[in-house]
């Protein structure tokens, strides 16, 4: 009955139930959620989805449509601010479940509690339940499941429902049934990297708005499958080979899995990141330069090679970010992978040609590892013959190499800064009420949005 306490977990957590840290920690979790949304500002797939919430949704409505400074619907909100949120991959991870939690637990969140007119500590609660839950579903469908979907998109929706159920006030029974109906339209399919789609937004819009939907209906009386997640024909039977039903239930209430997320540092993939820190490690260690790197070889887990190998030759910019070769360039040549210079140089020729001296090796001990820890191993060979080895147990970003505030406000400037989505002092302003959400009686509008 793990599917049963998941959703008894959900919809009993309390503000008062959450130590302090892992209070403090969603605050970061939300700010750094926030200056992703914002990226999203003029990105054609979130503008493109944006126009369809116009067109099918109310002119006005209760909740914040970050990238328009429009209001709309719940349903419509969490949409778009979820679409928004994933295109500049600088959204968070939890390497464990390999899952980005923020991208569809705060639009959801956002949304119903300026709807609701709710105060900060139920936002905050209702987002760790989306967390907590969220995570758990992506433990329990495994690496088989990863290896053809975007857990994001189908662990998602459940870490949706979780959010909006429990800002609805759902109790136990109507979670459990938020949590089917959730389940059954968990969906997406990493097919799209192999023609550059523009799918993973359309993934992150689905979960949010689904698990919205699947809570809000639930609230109303309807009901959905008791056993979503371990009954014979639920998720796991058709969505994995190696489901684990403990993980369901691993530590609730005691095991703070939110506070076990990552911060993303590279605007890329995060399997690249270990590596392409690995390999600045090595650079800045032996004092080389881009042009120094006669070929270097990525030690790297099966994931990244599920994932990052059917990209060979990337079309756009947002298929670089998930091209190994591109990435560990792009670090070579400027030090970081960031939202400029993939958008300046991810197909510049010197890029090009480095990008194809990067090969991905499987590595025994970093497979093994993986998911729990993603390991970061590289090989490189010098023009002037040497052999260099580099190794990173905790890429930038980790619980134990983690941004401080300093950091993610600054990251979060960084990123309204090149989209234009908002002025400095806008952002300035909405990142210090979010700071102190904790204390709001009710969450208003972060930017002005007009009705």
């Amino acid at each position: 009955m793990s599917t049963e306490s998941l959703a008894r977990f959900a919809a009993e957590l309390r503000f008062t139930d959450i130590p302090a840290p892992v209070i403090r920690r969603t605050e970061d979790l939300l700010v750094d959620w926030f200056g992703s949304a914002i990226a999203g500002h003029g990105a054609r797939p979130v503008e493109t989805i944006a126009a369809f919430a116009r067109e099918m949704g109310p002119a006005d409505g209760r909740s914040e449509v970050l990238v328009g400074r429009t209001r709309s619907s719940p349903y419509f909100a969490a949409l778009v601010n979820a679409a928004a949120s994933h295109v500049a991959e600088q959204d968070d991870v939890h390497n464990g479940s390999v899952f980005h939690p923020a991208t569809v637990v705060f639009p959801v969140a956002l949304a119903w509690a300026q709807a609701l007119g709710a105060s900060g500590e139920r936002l905050l609660a209702a987002a760790v339940a989306g967390y907590e839950v969220g995570i758990r579903v992506g433990e329990f469908l495994g690496r088989s499941h990863y290896k053809i979907f975007h857990t994001t998109g189908t662990a998602g929706t459940l870490a949706a429902a979780a959010t909006a159920g429990h800002l609805l006030g759902l109790d136990a029974a109507r979670m459990q049934h938020a949590f089917g109906s959730a389940g059954t339209q968990s969906a997406g399919l990493w097919e799209f990297l192999r023609t550059a789609a523009d799918s993973k937004q359309l993934h992150t819009a689905h979960a949010a708005a689904a698990g919205l939907m699947a809570a809000t209906l639930a609230r109303d009386g309807f009901t959905g499958a008791q056993q979503i997640l371990e009954g014979p024909q639920g998720m796991a039977a058709g969505m994995s080979q190696d489901a684990d039903p403990a993980r369901l239930v691993d530590g609730l209430g005691t095991r703070w899995a939110l506070a076990e997320t990552s911060f993303k540092y590279h605007a890329s993939c995060r399997h690249t990141h270990p590596a392409a820190d690995a390999l600045l490690e090595v650079m800045r260690a032996n004092d080389l330069r881009a042009a120094d790197l006669a070929r270097v070889t990525t030690h790297v887990h099966q994931g990244a090679i599920d994932v990052l190998g059917p990209v060979v030759d990337p079309a756009t910019v947002h298929q670089s970010k998930f091209s190994m070769g591109t990435v560990l360039a792009l670090v070579a040549r400027f030090g970081q992978a960031g939202l400029a210079e993939f958008d300046a140089h991810f197909r510049d020729a010197e890029t090009v040609a480095l990008r194809d001296r990067v090969q991905m090796a499987l590595d025994p001990e970093v497979d093994g590892a993986y998911p729990k820890r993603w390991i970061g191993k590289v090989t490189v060979h010098t023009t002037d013959g040497r052999v260099l080895q580099g190794r990173v147990d905790e890429p930038k970003g980790d619980p134990g190499n983690t941004l401080s505030r300093e950091e993610i406000t600054a990251k979060a400037l960084r990123l309204a800064a090149h989209s234009g989505g908002a002025s400095e002092a806008e952002m300035h302003g909405a990142i210090e009420r979010l700071w102190n959400v904790a204390r709001a009686p009710s969450v208003g509008m972060l930017l002005g949005a007009s009705s």
